[in-house]
């Protein structure tokens, strides 16, 4: 397929998709699951969140049969957003820093909290959360394709603002942004001594 025209495939694709970014499809995002689709690397039927709907109508788009879900990605479900024990947080922005629609606000030893309207229920603050504040609870709603539109350009304001605001790695920063670097990982790591003593205490 002409590069040109299988780089439009891939925007269709991804026009189509829910784009909650989760991953489970074991592409890095929404984008590049529709790209791996447009190249014949990927196969339809690998979206969880996206379900028997999006399956058909990735199959419409494409004149191809429908598959159904593979369950070695996941399987589809209702809605689920994230919420933070407040009471638990740490404040270390890990979570800010995974969640790939600004979901997360907060900042640096200060309490965190979810932007409800943004979360799209990917799961991504989950993993690096070190003190398992985070919960995935009932949304009591269906994610439309409203959600997916303005989820999908959160994600793609996200990635522009951070490729503008990227920093040179730590071996190659000036001496202040490595002081600057060590100070937040020992305000972490501080942070991560007081929440175990916490839990200590109250067991």
């Amino acid at each position: 397929m002409p590069r040109l025209r299988q780089a439009e495939l891939a925007r269709r694709i991804d026009a189509l998709l829910p784009q909650t970014q989760c991953r489970r499809c074991g592409e890095s995002g929404c984008l590049p699951y529709a790209e791996a689709i447009a190249a014949g690397r990927a196969p339809i039927n690998r979206c969880p969140p996206g379900g028997s709907a999006t399956i058909a109508a990735l199959a419409a788009l494409l004149h191809v049969p429908e598959l159904p879900l593979d369950a070695a990605f996941g399987t589809s479900g209702l809605l689920r957003i994230a919420a933070i024990d407040e009471s638990t947080c740490i404040g270390c922005t890990l979570c800010i820093q995974a969640c790939p629609t600004d979901a997360i606000i907060g900042a640096t030893r200060q309490m965190h909290t979810v932007l409800a309207h943004r979360c799209t229920g990917c799961e991504l603050c989950l993993p690096p959360c070190p003190v398992d504040c985070i919960d995935l609870l009932p949304a009591n709603r269906e994610w439309s394709r409203e959600d997916a539109a303005n989820a999908g350009a959160w994600h793609a304001a996200q990635r522009m603002r951070r490729a503008r605001s990227a920093l040179p790695r730590d071996e190659a920063s000036p001496p202040a942004s490595r002081d600057a670097t060590a100070q937040r990982k020992a305000a972490l790591a501080a942070a991560l001594a007081r929440a175990r003593a916490r839990r200590r205490g109250s067991t």
